[in-house]
């Protein structure tokens, strides 16, 4: 999944009001940004497989360390623990931040066939739901438009960076999208893991960014 992740970092602002989207963003999607790091210096495995499913032409051969469930809780509390000590904010604020950082496995369960670990070496699971384009839109779509109406009356814009920031940052996130399931197939892993890094590094700025012009 791709904007359900986004979607769920966006209505945590209701909950942590004080936390920066930039945080949210980066707890949803941590699995994300570890991955490619992983995947680059060999501790993890990808390959290039047109077909492999409808939506993606991505074989997640291995990816114990950043994508099975133990792992997302251990980096969850870690991820928590280490905002709440560099901020002081209260355990409130863990519980959201490491419970975004899981709910990655639980919304890639239900959208990849069965890749997704328990464990390292554990059993893997998947409902693949990335068989079906037309499913995966009905539920990415509407996972995403419910995370930006929470967002947006959760927030105000302060001035036009905040409104037309934000107008850009979803637009961003759906030409990706949209660009990923329709256009060609990465070149490479390398390209792939790159990509995915710099992707990752900029959309956390953004976020960061529109949500400094905008008020909880």
């Amino acid at each position: 999944m791709f904007l359900g992740h986004f979607a769920l970092g966006f209505a945590a602002k209701r909950a942590v009001p004080r936390v920066s989207l930039a945080v949210l963003f980066a707890a949803a999607q941590l699995a994300d940004l570890l991955w490619p790091v992983l995947v680059a210096t060999g501790l993890e495995a990808a390959r290039i497989d047109p077909g492999n499913t409808a939506v993606t032409p991505i074989d997640f051969v291995s990816y114990p360390y950043s994508h099975s469930l133990l792992a997302l809780a251990i980096w969850g509390m870690l991820f928590g623990l280490a905002y709440r000590a560099w901020s002081g904010r209260n355990g409130r604020t863990l519980v959201v931040l490491a419970g975004l950082v899981l709910s990655h496995w639980v919304l890639d369960v239900a959208s990849h066939r069965p890749d997704m670990p328990i464990y390292p070496g554990g059993p893997k699971l998947g409902l693949g739901l990335w068989h079906s384009v037309a499913a995966t839109f009905v539920v990415e779509l509407t996972l995403f438009a419910l995370g930006i109406w929470i967002y947006t009356r959760a927030t105000r814009a302060r001035d036009a960076q905040g409104r037309w920031g934000y107008v850009g940052l979803i637009g961003f996130l759906l030409v990706a999208y949209f660009g990923a399931v329709f256009g060609p197939p990465p070149p490479s892993i390398g390209a792939l893991w790159i990509t995915g890094l710099i992707g990752g590094v900029l959309l956390v700025t953004w976020s960061w960014w529109v949500d400094r012009h905008r008020t909880a």
